[in-house]
Parts: structure tokens; C-alpha cells; sequence
């Protein structure tokens, strides 16, 4: 399977990133690296990762274009084909630094979306947000503070909900979305939802041990007299916060340590956690290996 996408060639951009996964075997990373100097590019970045447990190569790779960049894109696409062709691969092709199309889903919280849009207008995140859904007005002012479209749809009966999941499907085929961020959009995804965006919607969640359910989950932290509190990155899945992790951390506290304290500290905790997973969704470094991900930093 291939997968390309573009953006106007520039002087400063001529950088390309490959991804690619197949059955492991001898001799794939020789014919990448031939195939690259065929085109006339040069290998500036290179990781590759093996897995015991699915038999599965990946590799990423930063290639920069130093022969007429502007026709690199289809000089390596026929350099390669014989390649992808004999290890059966799944390779996607992108410009370094494109931004990725990227829709917000939100509810009340707004930690995760100031922080998202806060790193993305300081150039410190490469996404492009087209729209923010919301099934609250809390978010709004927001999005207009950074002049980006919102639309609330409240949800309030199994009708409201469909009719919301049906404008996010809408919205992804009508504005090109590439990823979907639950930032802390609080509502369970349908199945059918769910399947529809594999792959490419990442939803984040506070991690305790033990686990706390519920609307209050920092003051059952705090009765409890938690020492850790954190936070999960994860794919969307059908198996309600079981999909493949893309990335996780925690915080250690005590027990002076106030309800509030823990709020700030867990919203702190999720917003850099979900921050880190959508950067390294659009930067290209996130694979799926069956239930986990394969990162390369």
C-alpha cells in the first residue's frame, strides 16, 4: 500500500520522510538504501526496529532530495516500486514538516485544546486544526481567541450523538482530516466510528494506579492517597481505552497534596502526554505493530 502526500517543493524543504513496514527478511534495508541513491537522494535520518513477537520490520527514514528536488517525489516512486513489490510493504511517503490536517473533538476541559492550539501557533507542533467539534460551547472562546472554526452540537439523547458522529465523518471527508484528537472530548465512540477512523484518532485519559472511574476521578485519587498520577495517549479503538498506546507519563505526589493540586497537576500531565503523541503522529514516527506502537523518536 502507498500513501503520498505533498506540499509545494521550496529551497528550504527539501526533505522527505519514509515509512515503511513489512515481513521481516535479509537485505530490505540494502534495497531501501539503493533505491534512495537511484533517485538521487541522500539518507539524513535512518531508525529501524524488528519485532520478535510479529515477525515485522519498520523503518524510518529522512531522506533529502539532492538532485532536482522538484521531480524527487516520482523519481523514487519508480526507484522503489520493485522494492515495495518484492517485500510486500506498506510505505507512506510526506514532506518533512507538513502540516497534518487535524480535527478536535472537546467537551468542558480545556487544557488539552489551548495547549494544542497554544504549541501550534508558536510553530512548535506541525498540524493544521480546520475545525474544532464540541458537544459544549466551553471551548468556544477559545477557538475564536485562536481564529479557529467551532461547532457545538449538544448531545443529549442516542440521536444527538449519531447525528454528531455522522458531522465528524463529514467533516473528515469534506476538510481532508488526516487525525482525529479527542482532547478530552468525553463521550464513548460508537463501533462504527471507531473502525472508520483506525489508525488515525488519538484520545487521552488520566492513568491512575489503581484506576478511578467516574466524574471525580482526582478526589478518589486524593482518598485513596495516590503517589503517581499520569496520563495516556492512546489510539481509539473499539475496546474502550484499550487501543495502542502511543504514549504515557506520570507524576509523583503525596499526601499534602490538595484535590485541586492534583487536578493541575493530572491536567498538566495530560496536555504534554497528548501533545507528545500528536507530534509524533504528524512527524511520521508512530507505527502500529497488531495491539501496540512502534515509536521512533
Amino acid at each position: 500500500m502507498r500513501t503520498v502526500n505533498s506540499i509545494a517543493t521550496t529551497p528550504e524543504n527539501t526533505q522527505w520522510v519514509l515509512t515503511l513496514s513489512c515481513i521481516d527478511g535479509p537485505g530490505i534495508v540494502h534495497a531501501i538504501s539503493g533505491a534512495i541513491v537511484a533517485a538521487g537522494g541522500n539518507i539524513a535520518e535512518s531508525q529501524q526496529f524488528a519485532s520478535a513477537d510479529t515477525g515485522r520490520f519498520f523503518m524510518r527514514l529522512q531522506v533529502e532530495a539532492v538532485a532536482q528536488p522538484e521531480t524527487f517525489e516520482e523519481r523514487f516512486a519508480g526507484s522503489l516500486a520493485p522494492v515495495t513489490e518484492r517485500y510486500n510493504m506498506t510505505w507512506r511517503l510526506d514532506r518533512v514538516g507538513r502540516p497534518v490536517r487535524t480535527l478536535l473533538l472537546a467537551s468542558t476541559a480545556t487544557h488539552c485544546v489551548n495547549d494544542l492550539l497554544f504549541r501550534h501557533r508558536g510553530g512548535q507542533l506541525p498540524i493544521e486544526v480546520p475545525l474544532i467539534l464540541s458537544n459544549h460551547e466551553t471551548v468556544r472562546d477559545i477557538a475564536e481567541f485562536y481564529d479557529v472554526p467551532f461547532e457545538h452540537r449538544a448531545i443529549a439523547s442516542p440521536e444527538d450523538r449519531a447525528a454528531f458522529e455522522a458531522r465528524v465523518l463529514e467533516a473528515v471527508e469534506e476538510l481532508d482530516i488526516e487525525l482525529v484528537v479527542l482532547a478530552r472530548y468525553m463521550q464513548i465512540l460508537s463501533p462504527e466510528l471507531c473502525e472508520a477512523l483506525a489508525g488515525r484518532a488519538i484520545n487521552i485519559h488520566h492513568s491512575f494506579l489503581p484506576g478511578f472511574k467516574g466524574a471525580n476521578p482526582y478526589k478518589q485519587a486524593h482518598q485513596r492517597g495516590v503517589k503517581l498520577i499520569g496520563a495516556t495517549a492512546h489510539f481509539v479503538t473499539t475496546d474502550l481505552d484499550e487501543g495502542p498506546i502511543i504514549e504515557q507519563d506520570v507524576t509523583r505526589v503525596d499526601h499534602s497534596y490538595t484535590p485541586r493540586e492534583l487536578v493541575q497537576l493530572g491536567q498538566d500531565e495530560e496536555s504534554r502526554v497528548l501533545r507528545r503523541a500528536v507530534n509524533w503522529y504528524a512527524e511520521n514516527r508512530v507505527l502500529l505493530d497488531g495491539d501496540r506502537t512502534i515509536i521512533f523518536r
